[in-house]
C-alpha cells in the first residue's frame, strides 16, 4: 500500500498534465460508468481513487447545485490537482479528502453512489474495498467500477509490463495479486461485486482506445504517469531502464499509422446494486 501511495504521489502532476489526453482515452467509459450507476441530480456521490478528479467534476455537474460529490485518494498530491481542476472548472459542489478505499472514514449508509475510475485494480485487498463501498452506499444505491479487460485487449499496457517483466526477471503476478489486468478476465469483476454482497450485478466492455501522435509520446505518457512501471523496474540500473523504454517503443511502434499512434485498450465497466 506504501508502494501504491508513492507511485502516485510522484506521478501527481503528470496526471494533470496530461488530463486532456486522460479525458480523450477514458470519457467513454467514464459516460458509461455514470450511467450505469445512476447518477442523477441531487445525488451524493462517492469518488473512490479519484486521481486529479477529472470524472469528479464531470460527476459534479451532473448532480448539479443540490447534489454532493466527495474525491477520495491516498496521495495527497493528486487531490490538490483534483482541488484546482474544479475550482478552474468552478465546480463548487465537491469536497476532497484524503481517504484509504479500504477504510473509509464515513459513517453508514450515506451516499446514493459510489464510482471508482480505474482504481479498484490496485487495491490488495479488493473484497474489503468494495465491502466498504457497500458499507457507506444506501439502500438501492449502486457501486459502479472502471477497469482494465484482459492484457490481450490492452496491449498499449501489457506490451511495456510484459518487456519489463521479462527484463527485470520478474514472475507472473498471482491469482488475486492487485496489478492492471487483476479484475480483468470474463466474470472475475461480477464475482467479486457478488461476493462481496452486491446485487443485480452487470458489466459492459467499452473500447477505450488511447490515441496520441506517435509511440514515442505514448512512452513519454506511460513514463510520466504509470508509477507501477518504474516499480517493477526498480531493480534495474539507470542505463538497463533507458534501454527497456527503447524496447518498449520499438514494440509500440506497430500501433502506429498515418493518422498517429492508436493503443489498444478496452475497459471493463461493472456495476453492482445494494438491496
Amino acid at each position: 500500500k506504501n508502494t501504491t501511495h508513492d507511485q502516485w504521489q510522484a506521478a501527481a502532476e503528470a496526471w494533470y498534465r496530461w488530463s486532456p489526453t486522460l479525458n480523450q482515452w477514458l470519457g467513454r467509459a467514464t459516460d458509461e460508468l455514470l450511467d450505469m450507476a445512476g447518477i442523477s441530480g441531487g445525488h451524493r456521490v462517492l469518488d473512490i481513487a479519484a486521481g486529479a478528479g477529472e470524472q469528479s467534476i464531470t460527476t459534479a455537474k451532473k448532480v448539479g447545485p443540490t447534489g454532493y460529490v466527495l474525491a477520495t485518494d491516498i496521495s495527497s498530491n493528486i487531490l490538490e490537482y483534483a482541488k484546482q481542476t474544479a475550482a478552474t472548472a468552478g465546480v463548487n459542489n465537491i469536497e476532497t479528502k484524503l481517504m484509504d478505499g479500504e477504510n473509509l472514514t464515513l459513517e453508514d449508509e450515506t451516499f446514493d453512489a459510489v464510482i471508482s475510475r480505474v482504481g479498484l485494480i490496485y487495491f490488495p485487498d479488493q473484497q474489503k474495498a468494495l465491502k466498504e463501498m457497500l458499507r457507506v452506499l444506501k439502500p438501492g444505491g449502486k457501486v459502479a467500477a472502471i477497469v482494465y479487460s484482459t492484457p490481450e485487449k490492452n496491449k498499449f499496457f501489457s506490451v511495456p509490463v510484459s518487456i519489463i517483466r521479462n527484463r527485470a526477471k520478474l514472475p507472473p503476478p498471482l491469482p488475486g495479486q492487485p496489478g492492471p489486468f487483476s479484475l480483468g478476465a470474463e466474470g472475475v469483476i461480477e464475482k467479486a461485486f457478488s461476493q462481496a454482497g452486491f446485487k443485480n450485478v452487470n458489466s459492459k466492455l467499452v473500447d477505450s482506445p488511447l490515441l496520441l501522435s506517435s509511440a514515442k509520446e505514448c512512452v513519454r505518457f506511460e513514463k510520466e504517469s504509470f508509477g507501477a512501471l518504474h516499480q517493477m523496474m526498480s531493480s534495474l540500473t539507470d542505463s538497463e531502464k533507458e534501454s527497456v523504454w527503447d524496447e518498449i517503443e520499438s514494440e509500440l511502434k506497430k500501433f502506429e499509422s498515418g493518422k498517429g499512434f492508436e493503443g489498444p485498450c478496452e475497459m471493463v465497466v461493472a456495476v453492482g446494486e445494494k438491496q
